[in-house]
Parts: C-alpha cells; sequence; structure tokens
C-alpha cells in the first residue's frame, strides 16, 4: 500500500517545482526595467515555443516526415498560418482550421 504522506509530499513537492520556475522570474524582474532589446526578444518566446510544439505534427502526423500532397494537417495549416498573421486573433485560426480540416475530410 502507498503511504498517504509520501503522495503528500510528492504532490508538494511536484507543485513547488512547478511553481518556482514561474514566480522566480516575476520576483527578480518586477521592479526593474529590462533593456528594450531583451523585451523585444521575449516577445518571440512564445511564437517559437508554439511553432516548436506545432512542426512536429503537421509535418510527421504518422511518425514520418511527409510533406507530401496528401498531409492534411500540413496543408490545412498554410491558410491558418496567413489567417493567424492577419487576424492576430487566437479564436480565428482555430475556427478556420477546423472548418478546413472536417471540410477536406468531408469532401475527401
Amino acid at each position: 500500500m502507498i503511504d498517504q504522506q509520501a503522495v503528500l509530499l510528492t504532490m508538494i513537492g511536484m507543485g513547488v517545482v512547478t511553481f518556482l520556475p514561474r514566480l522566480l522570474p516575476l520576483w527578480l524582474f518586477s521592479s526593474r526595467d529590462l533593456p528594450p532589446v531583451v523585451v523585444s526578444w521575449l516577445r518571440y518566446v512564445p511564437v517559437a515555443v508554439l511553432a516548436a510544439m506545432l512542426l512536429p505534427s503537421l509535418v510527421m502526423p504518422e511518425g514520418q516526415v511527409d510533406v507530401s500532397s496528401g498531409n492534411l494537417f500540413l496543408w490545412a495549416a498554410l491558410p491558418v498560418f496567413l489567417v493567424a498573421w492577419k487576424t492576430r486573433n487566437l479564436y480565428a485560426p482555430v475556427i478556420v482550421g477546423m472548418v478546413l480540416v472536417a471540410g477536406i475530410r468531408l469532401l475527401a
């Protein structure tokens, strides 16, 4: 049987390990002005992280590189990127992507 105290300590430890990396930068940099070049660089971090998470699923949908015309997700992503870039909206690209994938699957 699993010790309840060990489970509780594990949960607390996981919470601390998850929370501290987010809290420490706020504590360290909240009262300081960052150089403009750092602020400019930090604006690209979310886009880079999203691209790093998204690219493998677009070019490797079945676990192998597939940039052929049969890769539905890669082709649907192209207009979605355009919509995201033009609208700068969170919901528009999601809706366009869902409609495109559903429409292509319905027609194919």
